[in-house]
Formats: C-alpha cells, sequence, structure tokens
C-alpha cells in the first residue's frame, strides 16, 4: 500500500517538530552539536580499529574530546567547547582515514601477493 500524502506530511510535520525542539535544545547549550558530532567520531574511530594503526592521533582526539567535556561543565571555558570538539572530531576522523588506509594498504599487498603467486603458477605449469 502506498502511503498517501496526507501520511506523508503528518510524517513530515512530526520530523520538523522533532528538529525544531531538540535544535532549541543545541542552543542553549553553545557546543553541544560540536561536543556530540566528536564523540560520534571518536566511535567511528573505535570501530575502525584507529588504535591499532593510528594510535597517536586517536589518543591526541580523545584528549581533546575529554577537554570539550570538560570545558562543557564550566561556566568559564564554555566557549571553548566547539573549537576544543571540532578539533577532537577532526583528529578522529583523520585517526579512522589511517586506519581504513592501513588496512586497504594491508589488503591490496595480500591481493598483490596472491596475484604474483598465481603468476608463477601459471609460468611453471603448476595447479593442473
Amino acid at each position: 500500500m502506498k502511503p498517501s500524502f496526507a501520511q506523508l506530511r503528518r510524517f513530515l510535520y512530526a520530523v520538523v517538530c522533532s528538529l525544531a525542539l531538540s535544535s532549541g535544545a543545541f542552543a542553549q547549550d553553545p557546543g553541544a552539536a560540536e561536543l556530540l558530532a566528536a564523540q560520534q567520531a571518536v566511535e567511528r574511530a573505535d570501530r575502525a580499529d584507529a588504535d591499532q594503526y593510528a594510535a597517536d592521533t586517536m589518543a591526541m582526539a580523545r584528549q581533546q574530546l575529554e577537554q570539550a567535556q570538560r570545558a562543557a561543565g564550566d561556566r568559564r571555558e564554555r566557549k571553548q567547547v566547539p573549537v576544543l570538539a571540532l578539533r577532537a572530531a577532526a583528529d578522529a576522523d583523520l585517526a579512522r582515514a589511517l586506519s581504513e588506509e592501513a588496512v586497504a594498504q594491508a589488503q591490496l599487498a595480500q591481493r598483490r601477493a596472491e596475484v604474483q603467486q598465481l603468476q608463477q603458477q601459471l609460468a611453471t605449469g603448476e595447479g593442473h
């Protein structure tokens, strides 16, 4: 059954209302959106095993995220939260990218070794 335009309109209205309410919460807390984005970036980097392939960059991202979280709890430092959180997110994204690159390079080396082995087998007539 296809949704009608009226049903779609109600859904869109609900989404707009939700966004309006959540943006009001972020407007009252400067840096909340950036802090959330930084937390998500660190989580993505964790899932990409960035600790293994980009440990220094990942440690820096975590440190900056902690600084941003501490600043969010201190009225005098709250204005620094967006900058600290953006730095944490950027470092976490870099760590994730470095990790993904390392994994891709390892996979490429493995495939090249497999191709070389197959070429040797073809050249020597093995594998029949």
